[in-house]
């Protein structure tokens, strides 16, 4: 069985407008950035993207035997 966590977040924002009153930023809590940013993976290393990349091309390939099987987690 797999888990999966959903997240669910309230971003506190303030939209800031331009000259003509149109959206044109928006500011977040650093707190709330950081926590979108994790879930995105936009945190990872250089060398985690590209263990991620390989994994993604073995399994691509069917490279079976780069993984490790769920019994042996």
């Amino acid at each position: 069985m797999i888990n999966l966590k959903f997240y669910l977040i309230v971003i506190h924002k303030k939209i800031v407008n331009d000259e003509n009153g149109k959206p044109s930023d928006v500011i977040i809590p650093w707190s709330e950035f950081k926590q979108i940013e994790e879930m995105l993976g936009l945190d990872f290393d250089k060398e985690s993207v590209e263990d991620l990349k390989i994994a993604k091309s073995d399994r691509e390939k069917t490279l079976t035997e780069n993984y490790i099987s769920l019994d042996n987690l």
